[in-house]
Order: C-alpha cells, then structure tokens, then sequence
C-alpha cells in the first residue's frame, strides 16, 4: 500500500525528485532503494518565516507495489441530439458546466451566448484596448467562457464542498487543463490558455448534440401561468422550452432590468467597490518572500489582505501576480477595471482589486429604482469615472500615497492598463464615505505589508465588478425561481457564485436539480 506523507522542503528542494526520494528514505527509516516512487499530492507555500517552504503532501510507493497514476478521462457524456431540451442562457463556467451536467444527464442543452465565440471575442478586445470602443455584447465580461476567459483563471473556492471543487479541477483536466491545478493550494489556469479549454468544452457539448448559439441576446423570456415557455432573442427568434438555467453573470444589467420590468421579483444585494493597484511585481517579492530576489523556484507572489476600517472591512480582491489591468466596461459612457494574468504569471508588476464592502443602505440616493439601487449605484460611479478620465476608456488614476493626502499626482507612469490613464484625485470618483475609508485603509495596509503603501503604487479606479448587485431569489430546495416554475437562476449573476469554480459548481447543481424537475412528471 502507498503511504502518504507530510514534509516541508526549500523551494529548490521540492523541485527534485532524487533529493525527495532521499529524504522521504531517511523520514522512513529505510534505503532508498525501497522508494520506488514518490507523487506529489499536494504543494503549498510556507512564507510566514525569513526562510521560505514548501509544504509537500506525498504519495510514496515502495519496491514491488504497482504504482497507481489516477487516469482523468471525461464522463460517458451521452447522445442527446433527440432528448428534451433546456434553456442555458450565458456561456461562462456557470453556464458551460451546466450544460456538460445536462448532458451527463440525457438531457439537451440549448446556450444561447450574446457574445461571440473566444476567437471572435479577441477583435473586440483589441478594440476597446486600442481605439476605445466598447461593445456591448463582445468585451472582457462577455462572449465564450464569460468573464472567466479573460481573467487570471483563479480556480480557488471558499466553497466548502470539496468533492464538487475536485470535480470541477477534474473535468478541466480532462478537457486541456494542467495536471498541476490538481496539485496547487492555489491553482490558475492562465488566460493565455483558458480559451483552448473552453472551446474544447463546447465542442463537446455539439458533438453530443447540443446547440450552443453565438451573438444571441435574450431579449425576453416568455412565462405564462407561473410557468416559463421559452425566450425571445433579439432577432425576435422564438426558442420554446419549459426549463430555462439563466446563467448571465455579474454584469448582463439589462438582464436585470428585464426582470424587474416584467415583475419577476429581484432584489438588490450588497457588494464591493474599490479601486485597482498596481505595484511592481518585484517589490511584492520583497515584501512577501522578506528578499531582495525571489530566485527560479519561487513563483511570483501573490497576497491577501483583510483589514476592519470605519466599521467596514477593505480587502484585496483578486489579486493577479505577474498580470495585468484590463478594460471591462460593457457599456459606452463608462469605464470598469479588473485584472488578470498569463499561466506564467511573467508581467513586471501586481495587481489586486482593494475594494470596500458597501451595505444596502449606501444606495438610499437610488432607491427610486427599487431592487436596481446598488446596480444604479455602480453605474454611478463608473459613468463619473469615464467623465473625469476624458471620455475615453482611459481610467483616472492616482499615486497610492498621494491619494491618501488628497494630492492630484503631478504625474502617473506608464502601467499595464493598455487605454492609458489621467491624473485625476479618486475622491471624485467615490462617494466621501468610500473615499475616507480607502484613505485610512491604505495607511492599514502599510503597517501590514511593509513598502505596500508607497508612491510606486499606481491606483486605477474603479474596480466594481466584484460581484452581482442584484440577487435572484431562487427556493433554495428546487434552486428555481421563488415565483416562476422552470427558470432557474444560477452562477455569479443570480448572487451565487463569486469564481470560476464556484459559479461551475452552481451551474451543474442547477441542472441536476432542472433534470430531477423534468424526469418526476
């Protein structure tokens, strides 16, 4: 039988097999000739000391035991080109798992995705890059693979369902995914290869006889007695179905509006917002790793920081070492930040969303607008920051240090954000209350992180796609909608998710619970 076993090694020891063979021998008490083979289970890094470690979960194998190599294939995913269809509305994790799960189930999934395919996606990604413009059904939160597809890939959960997380990292596996992210405490995929891995997704769904339809906007969808039939695209196309997984993610505002103008109940739901900062990576290295150079066996460091200011918490949020700042507005007339990186994490610099928690009382100024106050909130902010900044998908910018004296920076360096940057002093863009907690916050953050609260720190503001404003209430036996049968609101959009797996997660228990609906009558 293998034995399993916990060691902490240096960084550069972790990495040879030879040396963990000998040190596992010498732990056991035995030659190392009785060390057939040593698997590498699970790999975490230790920085909380000057001299850094690496937490290893081995496998071991002795001399004369077969060794056993866990083989990842995809499920038996069947034919459902004839079987009962169901309604996927979005193609991000939570809608593409929903429809692999479907499938597994014999049931046939219809995606219907307003945005264009990855490849297609690229174009109008370069486009708000370069010339500024911003489609609204093809930008970084929408089109094949969601939000998701361009981002650092982040494939880590709160979630305390491990069996599903595992399941999850298994079939990413299964379609293209390193083996690695099976390994890693904290595992990415990298947007450099997360399209592959998506197009093979779909792929998949088609050949078992599913549809996945592009540039396919849900302008409607049609409920008679309680009961959903079906949507309506923005052609005016007619897709009937009695099931429907609405899967739109965080950022589909007139998937909102459509809700409320048909009085399907919503309510608003609290978030975060903030801004971007970007430091160089080399200085979080020093910070975190406590060294002047990280070496070859260190990866780029991350961190994560929570801290209570004025009563509210402030906290990084998807921080992206070695990434990058992207433009992830959805609508013209506004500008958006987030961050990601590529699968070697090799940018030059870091960036974190830092954002505040905001409560349902913050948006009194919008109440007019009911359950949409906190979306209307945001939008706020975005439209004032896409003012002061020029009008461009330029963002206004600041010095970390300067912004907490309330000082315009006299100048802002060149940073990763592509569109390009305008001084501009951030307490504009916020709300007084925001701005106040972000100031004192950084000061925070700086007795924690020794050289984070520097001038080198360039904030880009703001960062407000942290999560959905708006929940859809859904029972939370059936997970279908408190008042219409057959809609089933799902993933990050609905106010379920918060990630790649998590909303991946949503996705396959929402189909379960559609196909357990449909197989009862």
């Amino acid at each position: 039988m293998p034995k399993e076993l916990l060691i902490q090694v240096s960084p550069e020891q972790a990495t040879q097999n030879a040396f963990l063979k000998e040190h596992v021998a010498k732990l056991l008490r035995t030659s190392v000739k009785e060390i057939l083979h040593v698997n590498i289970l699970k790999r975490s890094i230790d920085a909380r000391q000057r001299s850094i470690k690496i937490n290893l979960k081995l496998e071991v194998f002795f001399a004369g035991e077969p060794i056993t190599e866990q083989k990842i294939d995809l499920p038996d995913y069947r034919d459902v080109s004839n079987a009962q269809e169901v309604i996927v509305v979005g193609a991000g994790p939570a809608g593409l798992f929903a429809a692999l799960q479907l499938i597994e189930l014999g049931l046939k999934p219809i995606v219907v995705e307003r945005g264009k395919d990855v490849r297609g996606r690229r174009r109008d990604l370069k486009s708000i890059n370069r010339d500024h413009i911003v489609n609204p059904d093809s930008n970084y939160c929408f089109g094949e693979g969601g939000a998701g597809t361009y981002s650092d890939g982040k494939l880590y959960t709160r979630s305390k369902k491990r069996g599903d997380v595992d399941r999850i990292l298994k079939l990413l596996v299964a379609f293209g995914a390193t083996p690695d992210i099976l390994v890693e405490a904290h595992p990415h995929i990298g947007t450099n290869k997360l399209p592959k891995i998506i197009e093979d997704i779909r792929e998949k769904i088609i050949e078992c006889g599913g549809k996945v339809l592009f540039d396919t906007r849900v302008d409607d969808i049609l409920v008679k007695n309680g009961k959903v039939q079906g949507i309506v695209t923005q052609n005016g196309d007619v897709i009937e179905a009695d099931k429907i997984i609405l899967a739109t993610g965080h950022s589909a505002r007139d998937i909102f509006e459509l809700l409320h103008k048909r009085k399907i109940a919503i309510e608003a739901k609290p978030f975060a917002l903030g801004v971007r900062a970007e430091h160089p990576q080399q200085l979080i290295d020093q910070i975190q790793y406590s060294c002047d150079y990280r070496g070859e066996f260190l990866p780029p460091a991350p961190y994560s920081i929570v801290k209570q200011v004025g009563g509210r918490g402030m906290y990084s949020f998807c921080m992206c070492p070695g990434g990058v700042i992207a433009p992830c507005a959805t609508s013209p007339g506004e500008v958006v930040t987030n961050g990601w990186s590529p699968s070697k994490r090799d940018q030059v610099t870091a960036n974190s969303g830092i954002v505040v928690e905001l409560r349902l009382e913050d948006f009194k100024a919008f109440s007019k607008f009911g359950p949409l106050a906190g979306m209307e909130f945001q939008k706020s902010i975005e439209q004032r920051a896409f003012h002061l900044a020029g009008e461009t998908q330029k963002v206004p910018a600041q010095r970390m240090v300067d912004f907490s004296q309330s000082r315009v920076s006299s100048d802002i360096p060149k940073t990763s954000y592509v569109p390009g940057t305008e001084s501009v002093e951030l307490g504009q863009v916020f709300p007084g209350f925001l701005t106040q907690i972000m100031r004192e916050g950084f000061r925070e953050f700086g007795q924690s992180m020794k050289g984070y609260f520097t001038n080198e720190a360039i904030l880009h503001a703001p960062e407000s796609r942290t999560s959905s404003p708006v929940r859809i209430p859904r029972d939370p036996e059936t997970l279908e909608h408190i008042e219409i049968e057959g809609l089933y609101p799902c993933g990050e959009g609905a106010g379920y998710a918060g990630g790649i797996i998590s909303a991946a997660i949503d996705g396959e228990k929402c189909a379960i619970k559609a196909a357990e609906s449909i197989f009862r009558k």
